[in-house]
């Protein structure tokens, strides 16, 4: 479990995101996992992507624990049981499987480790295609110019999120895209919400009911958005500011004299790269 994020992957140089919580940093082939030991989950994931080559490998892989981290402090599959959550990759599966056999092999069953999964309501609906399919689409954008790309993963992990077998279930995901193009750094970030679903698990009576009784969120129920990056900075407390510099919404809306705001996403040709 060696070769993790590499800061210096794209022609300029771009920091893996780190919370102000107290983290242990975890290195796998070809990505890293900032994992927040006192919510059992991941706050921040980043990879390396050579799309160059990438291994198409079959989908086979063991869910794990990584003995670098107390199991106790792993949502483990005791989380995932008998309800409505998947074990969702953070970082994708096939995301870090590129370079020889062999590598490729070892990042593909390094991605099926518990330190890099969190609970997601399994319907996805549309917001799931676009959002497992970001990648693929930025890349191919990317292609053009160096065939390359970084993508942090991660959770909101608030204070009000709701227990759930010993687990804060996070309502909110994000994602940020980096690449460069003719040397200058670029980046779209994202943003998907499950709030609206989570009564399908069978928390709380109280909990439920009140999820049940909630409007939609602003971003709405398990949709895919493009926003601007200095949104997730504002939930997450993350410094993202270098990223924002890149952030092809703001750039693309900028000339059009508005503030920049968040797009729903119901096809990948709305993505402003």
């Amino acid at each position: 479990m060696t070769g993790g994020y590499d800061k210096d992957f794209l022609r300029a140089r771009v920091e893996l995101p780190s919370p102000t919580a107290a983290t242990v940093l975890l290195d796998y082939t070809h990505f890293s996992v900032r994992f927040h030991a006192a919510r059992r989950l991941a706050a921040v994931v980043g990879v390396n992507i050579k799309g160059s080559e990438l291994n198409p490998l079959a989908r086979e892989g063991t869910w794990h624990f990584d003995a670098r981290v107390p199991k106790e402090q792993q949502a483990g599959p005791e989380v995932y049981k008998n309800n409505a959550f998947d074990r969702g990759h953070l970082v994708r599966r096939l995301d870090p499987v590129w370079g020889d056999e062999a590598t490729a092999k070892t990042a593909n069953q390094d991605t099926f480790v518990f330190t890099n999964a969190a609970p997601q309501i399994d319907e996805f609906n549309q917001g799931k295609e676009l959002w497992s399919g970001l990648e693929d689409h930025v890349l191919n954008h990317a292609d053009v110019y160096e065939a390359r790309l970084s993508v942090f993963t991660g959770l909101v992990l608030a204070a009000d999120d709701q227990p759930y077998r010993g687990v804060l279930i996070p309502r909110k995901f994000w994602k940020i895209a980096v690449w460069t193009m003719d040397g200058i750094l670029a980046a779209a970030g994202f943003v998907l919400d499950q709030s609206p679903l989570l009564n399908k698990v069978d928390l709380k009576k109280a909990i439920r009911e009140r999820l049940l009784a909630e409007e939609p969120p602003p971003l709405g129920p398990y949709r895919t958005f493009q926003v601007p990056i200095q949104q997730i900075a504002e939930l997450t407390g993350l410094s993202l500011t270098r990223l924002g510099d890149g952030d092809r919404l703001v750039k693309s809306q900028r000339p059009l004299g508005k503030e920049a705001k968040a797009i729903k996403l119901e096809s990948a040709d709305q993505i402003r790269l």
